[in-house]
């Protein structure tokens, strides 16, 4: 499934996994989803979700690479790698952005809307 990310008129797109956890991910995406995103690591921007992802069959960790979209089981976050980062344990992969990482990569707090891409 393709995403949007909207941060004031930029747009970034991404391309969600076929996994349970990214699925339940785009369930969440019915409506647009906005999220306030914060710098963490300075390599991550991350978002609480309103509520948390079923990670059914997901690898135990996951090693992130830049451009990256991952799901943080134990704080039930989003997180969107800017740089790749060492394995972690609870982290699973959602997808990946195709285009637009550049505007992500603003200094936070910022607001984010998040929508499935038209047909």
């Amino acid at each position: 499934m393709k995403i949007h990310l909207h941060v004031d008129a930029q747009v970034a797109t991404a391309t969600l996994d076929d996994t349970a956890a990214a699925r339940d991910f785009a369930a969440l995406l019915l409506l647009p989803l906005t999220l306030t995103l914060t710098d963490y690591g300075v390599i991550e921007r991350i978002a609480d979700l309103p509520r948390k992802l079923s990670v059914t069959g997901a690898p135990a960790a996951h090693a992130p690479q830049a451009g990256e979209l991952t799901y943080y089981a134990p704080w039930g976050n989003l997180a969107i790698f800017l740089d790749s980062n060492v394995r972690a344990q609870g982290l699973v992969r959602l997808g990946r952005v195709d285009t637009g990482l550049a505007t992500l990569k603003r200094p936070g707090p910022f607001r984010v809307r998040i929508e499935r891409a038209p047909d």
